[in-house]
């Protein structure tokens, strides 16, 4: 049965594990997301060169924590079809706009980056 990622939506942040490309150890962060179409979405402000998409890159099975909930998911970076309402839903949850409403460089910019949940 898939996850109803919805329940999750106004929950601040999400925590990504990744498996480090080097060492092989787990990498927690904690970041910012939106929910869209049955999916997780996450933005880099570094693009590829962060060091969680440079792990997800190496090894897209990550897992996701939300609200004390952990579940395993497929990472996919590339341009996404509802890129544009990703980039926005993520500007109005977490006021990357500029004073003109226009979204700021970073919501502009970012890597957007695709979170399918897996069953477990």
């Amino acid at each position: 049965m898939p996850i109803d990622l919805t329940q999750f939506a106004k929950e601040a942040y999400c925590y990504l594990t990744t498996r480090g490309r080097v060492t092989g150890n787990p990498h927690e962060i904690e970041i910012w997301f939106v929910v869209h179409a049955d999916a997780l979405y996450l933005m880099s402000g570094g693009g590829t060169k962060s060091d969680w998409v440079k792990n997800l890159l190496k090894e897209p099975s990550v897992s996701l924590r939300l609200a004390g909930q952990t579940f395993p998911a497929l990472a996919q970076v590339a341009v996404q079809k509802d890129e544009e309402t990703i980039r926005n839903k993520m500007a109005d949850k977490y006021k990357e706009r500029e004073s003109d409403g226009s979204l700021s460089q970073w919501a502009r910019t970012a890597l957007v980056v695709k979170f399918t949940p897996l069953p477990s």
